[in-house]
């Protein structure tokens, strides 16, 4: 019987034990579990989402602070400065300007801005007659050549002058005019306006003169 009594409180012993044990072990679980939950406020993704809104504010900054930037570049047309006059913006005509008694024929070319802005015009425009002998180049007067602004829906010309024939004999014929305007490249093609011949020349160089833009009846 004593031994028995001893086995038997020794299993009492260890049942309890083992109980003590799994309810520190559930215990610890839980501590856990309570360890976690509190981790969550801890996290930084609230102001990570704020720092991200803030972000993007800077970048629309950025975009709104651009357009002012072009507006600004764009205002360089207040400046004052305009863009050379194109050929395609000009509409071109040629008449005939002569004066009875005048020794020399003159044709005043004009150009009209139709391009829908103000454009600039410097210096000279090209001039070439077209003949029977050949194209005849006008030569330049050498007055100043003074830069202009036309504005849009303006006119301004320029004058040719060459000399008449007068010789009685039948000359050199012209069938045409050729005009490029300053510092461009693209030629318009006009009917001749003026005396129909020109005096047969020994050679010695063109007789046929052209002005400065806004010089009509002023050349030669």
């Amino acid at each position: 019987m004593p031994v028995h009594q001893l086995t038997f409180a020794a299993l009492v012993v260890a049942t309890g034990l083992a109980l003590t044990a799994c309810q520190s072990d559930a215990g610890g679980t839980d501590q856990s579990k309570a360890s976690a939950a509190p981790s969550a406020p801890s996290s930084s993704s609230a102001p990570g989402a704020s720092g991200s809104d803030q972000s993007g504010a800077n970048d629309g900054g950025g975009k709104k602070s651009a357009g002012p930037g072009s507006a600004a570049g764009s205002g360089s047309d207040n400046n004052g400065a305009s863009g050379k006059c194109r050929t395609g913006e000009l509409e071109i005509t040629a008449m005939d300007s002569t004066i009875d008694g005048d020794r020399d024929g003159t044709v005043a070319v004009t150009f009209k801005n139709h391009g829908g802005r103000d454009c600039t015009l410097a210096g000279y425009a090209g001039v070439d007659l077209k003949t029977s002998a050949g194209s005849l180049p006008a030569l330049r007067t050498g007055q100043k050549a003074d830069s202009m602004t036309l504005k849009n829906g303006k006119s301004v010309s320029f004058g040719i002058n060459y000399p008449i024939n007068a010789s009685g004999g039948s000359g050199v014929r012209v069938t045409g005019l050729l005009v490029t305007p300053p510092n461009e490249t693209k030629t318009v093609s006009l009917a001749w306006p003026g005396a129909a011949t020109l005096p047969v020349t020994d050679g010695a160089g063109s007789s046929v003169k052209v002005g400065p833009i806004g010089s009509a009846g002023q050349g030669g």
